[in-house]
């Protein structure tokens, strides 16, 4: 631990030209105190490390000292291009493998293009959990990434329904899709998808399984949201939309690929810029949901059932608002 300390502190010395104590205690998440026995420790391992005294002090290496300590070990060549999402990294428990390749090679990088990484960070950031939507990494996640990288069986315990079942598969890859990830394993010969905070247990096997190199994680994934869309979206309404409703329907629908599909089925607008839309959705209910979220700017057309339940939610809303408020109503009584 302390050997991987001191060739950190040596890198971030080589990457920044100097650093005081406090900032290098930062980094290395350790005691100022720490810092100075590991200074003391290269020193004496004959790295020219030298102290500047003063306000503007700091620590730096002497005559433009170079290590050779920046190769990439596997681990962090793998997960450097996991180095532009943090958040992920860190909750499959690659956050120190990342932090590691990214000091290696920017210890390894020419002096001119140190500041690659700052102006990088400047002007892109992914923030890939959508809105209101922290929730903390599920359970099994960090389990699950060792088996995939890995390549070894697991025996997984998953939560389906009401009731829990046991997989034998071979964990193939990890997909990050709205905040939510998904375990893409082998079972038998089919290949299948699971929720991993549905998991409920997992047991890592010795086994190693043979890999399919072929097998495109990302167009597997592709192909199989397609599909999922394709068979939920069973039903279809007919809407009449106002230009404000039509703008606000992206955010209503459950993907963009249904709200492209309803823009390429809408009517020419009206005198008043309203239009017709078919929209396919996974069920009458589910449309009610989403278009009592558009309010007075959307109209159900078809089917009866749908325009009646609005047409009710409509009344409803409209003689709650019929005359004025009642406090009780708002603050309770005291």
């Amino acid at each position: 631990m302390r050997a991987s300390r001191l060739i950190s502190l040596l890198l971030l010395l080589q990457a920044r030209g100097s650093m005081t104590a406090g900032e290098l205690a930062h980094e290395l998440e350790v005691s100022e105190r720490t810092v100075y026995r590991d200074v003391l420790a290269l020193s004496a391992a004959g790295v020219p490390v030298y102290a500047d005294r003063g306000r503007a002090g700091g620590y730096r290496l002497l005559g433009g000292y170079r290590t050779r300590l920046t190769g990439l070990n596997r681990d962090e060549a793998e997960a450097l291009f996991l180095a532009g999402l943090p958040g992920p990294a860190g909750d499959m428990g690659l956050a120190d493998a990342v932090a590691a390749a990214e000091l290696k090679v920017l210890a390894a990088l020419p002096p001119a293009l140190r500041d690659a990484p700052v102006r990088t960070g400047q002007r892109f950031h992914l923030d890939v959990p959508g809105w209101f939507q922290e929730t903390p990494p599920p359970p099994w996640l960090t389990e699950l990434a060792r088996a995939v990288w890995g390549d070894r069986v697991v025996r997984l315990r998953y939560r389906r329904g009401g009731d829990e079942v046991a997989r034998h598969l071979q964990p193939y890859g990890l997909v990050l899709k709205n905040a939510t990830w998904y375990l893409v394993g082998r079972v038998g010969d089919d290949m299948r998808t699971y929720r991993v905070d549905r998991v409920t247990g997992v047991e890592v096997d010795d086994e190693r399984f043979a890999r399919n190199e072929g097998f495109d994680l990302a167009g597997h994934w592709h192909e199989q949201a397609g599909s999922f869309l394709r068979t939920i979206l069973r039903a279809e309404v007919t809407v009449r939309l106002s230009p404000a409703g039509l703008r606000q329907l992206r955010h209503v629908v459950d993907a963009p690929e249904v709200y492209d599909e309803v823009v390429t089925t809408i009517s020419e607008p009206d005198g008043q810029g309203w239009v017709v839309a078919r929209l396919p959705v996974e069920t009458v209910d589910v449309a009610y949901a989403q278009l009592l979220a558009l309010g007075p700017e959307v109209e159900a057309l078809d089917p009866p059932e749908l325009r009646g339940r609005l047409a009710d939610a409509a009344r409803r809303a409209a003689a709650r608002y019929d005359g004025p408020a009642v406090a009780d109503d708002v603050s309770g009584s005291r």
